[in-house]
């Protein structure tokens, strides 16, 4: 006979999975991008990178605005070329991302 544990826990405690991998993202993120975009990786000067506001105004006048998840600034090895990376992590499909993309994406 099996007998059943009913375990109670505090969700207060839980850390928030999207905050924690944004933070091990942006602690490691020359090395998420060598194993993910090893070509990307490849041509970015790794000394130059720094975060950007991930917040962006859709409406000035009224105040709206999108948050994306990581902002990041670099520039191109050898060269003054600036550049933008965004990284949008999802642990599920989502109806619209594509389109939320775009946006992101002219926003930036």
């Amino acid at each position: 006979m099996s007998s059943a544990i009913l375990v109670r826990e505090d969700p207060r405690k839980y850390i928030h999975h999207d905050q924690l991998f944004k933070q091990l993202l942006h602690t490691f993120f020359a090395e998420f991008l060598e194993v993910f975009f090893p070509e990307v990786h490849h041509h970015i000067d790794f000394s130059s990178i720094k975060p950007l506001s991930e917040e962006m105004f859709t409406d000035l006048i009224e105040g709206e605005s999108r948050r994306a998840d990581i902002v990041i600034e670099a520039k191109l090895k050898g060269n003054d070329s600036l550049i933008i990376i965004h990284v949008e992590p999802q642990s599920s499909g989502q109806s619209g991302f594509n389109e939320r993309m775009y946006h992101y994406f002219s926003l930036l």
